[in-house]
């Protein structure tokens, strides 16, 4: 039989303060993201031996579910702190590194791009207990390749890209292409492209049968004189497929069945870790990745309209921007001049903090709905900012 990998991605991220708000006026919503984060490691659990998932956390989700007094909150519902206890089960996951709060990394600054993947190491070293993250997730699949140095300077091997923006340097077929690891180099370094499936990501998204899964995997790789891998990537804590806590409506019903035919030894599909992917098989070719993000529900990722669609979108993006000229120029004349004002430098601290948050995606994903949470994070960081640069001057 065809030895066919799959290498299952689910990305986690709910914006800063989402569900703490949530419990105010929607809890049983907020109980359904959480039941849907938890309802992932158990659903696993009796197939380690096969299981293999990718998870991508976002900084600030990762706060939340740290933070003691929501998880107080919502003992009884979930406990948070076992939750990130099971997502640290090497059998099952790997953690891929990501932003901080999520932002479209192409549409923001490039000192900030630093900034948030930074500070997202910080918070996942410090709860999953070490340092070696080899894949990245880049939110809303929003990748450029001017991206490729700063992930190589992290320490990445990999990203994970969509299929629609992949082109071949190296001439291949379609099905190589998209079913096999693949070098992107930039400004004289390389990384790891793994391609997304979007088609059969989609399927993921929304529903399906296992049967119709694999036939449509075989059919996809028929072709293939070589091992595949086949990427699938979406969310996994929105949406009806993931939130359905029946079995038979749900996705884990799906996958659990795949596992169960493998420890049955009839499965066709066989679950895989990147990394491990990469090392008895390695890479193909050389690609190029142009710049989009991943399919929204009515947007293909082509350009980002998505985020810069309206005039209040661009407008939003446009003072971020400008803000963090100010906040990077205020930090190095900081450093320059007062090195020892640890006050100075707290009060920058506090500027940068609105500034990364005023940038996460989804104040610019719903149209001109969340603008204005970006303009208030972005006042409160010229109110911080000015303060700072008043010391500054003295």
């Amino acid at each position: 039989m065809k030895i066919i990998h799959h290498a299952l991605v689910l990305n986690l991220h709910q914006p800063a303060g989402n569900l703490q708000e949530l419990l105010e006026y929607d809890p049983w919503e907020t109980y359904e993201i959480l039941y849907a984060l938890d309802r992932i490691p158990r659903m696993l659990w009796g197939y380690e031996d096969v299981a293999r998932v990718h998870l991508s956390l976002s900084g600030i989700l990762l706060e939340t579910l740290a933070d003691p007094e929501f998880q107080s909150r919502v003992y009884g519902v979930v406990d948070c702190g076992s939750l990130l206890w099971h997502y640290q089960n090497l059998a099952l996951f790997r953690i891929l590194g990501t932003g901080y709060y999520h932002p479209v990394l192409p549409l923001i600054a490039e000192p900030d791009r630093e900034e948030h993947l930074r500070r997202w190491q910080g918070i996942a070293s410090h709860l999953f207990g070490r340092s070696n993250f080899q894949g990245f997730w880049p939110p809303e699949m929003g990748f450029s390749m001017e991206l490729i140095p700063l992930l190589k300077r992290l320490g990445y091997r990999y990203v994970v890209v969509d299929s629609d923006h992949v082109e071949a340097v190296t001439p291949m077929p379609w099905h190589e292409l998209r079913y096999r690891p693949h070098i992107a180099r930039h400004g004289g370094e390389e990384i790891i492209v793994i391609v997304r499936d979007r088609d059969l990501s989609d399927a993921q998204e929304s529903g399906t049968e296992l049967s119709w899964f694999e036939q449509e995997i075989r059919q996809r790789t028929r072709h293939c004189d070589f091992v595949p891998l086949v990427t699938t990537a979406t969310d996994g804590d929105n949406g009806g497929w993931f939130r359905n806590p029946e079995l038979q409506a749900n996705f884990w019903g799906m996958y659990r069945e795949l596992l169960a035919h493998l420890h049955a030894g009839t499965g066709a599909i066989f679950p895989v870790f990147i990394e491990d992917f990469l090392d008895r098989y390695g890479t193909a070719g050389e690609v190029h990745v142009n710049t989009g993000a991943w399919n929204t529900g009515w947007h293909h990722g082509h350009g980002f309209v998505q985020w810069t669609g309206s005039q209040a979108q661009r407008d939003g993006l446009a003072r971020a921007a400008e803000t963090s000229r100010a906040v990077h120029d205020a930090r190095w004349k900081a450093g320059e001049r007062h090195p020892e004002d640890q006050g100075l430098h707290n009060q920058l601290e506090e500027a940068m903090w609105h500034l990364l948050r005023a940038e996460t995606s989804c104040n610019f994903y719903w149209g001109e709905a969340w603008v204005e949470r970006a303009h208030r994070d972005l006042d409160e960081c010229w109110s911080h900012l000015n303060q700072a640069i008043t010391r500054i001057s003295e």
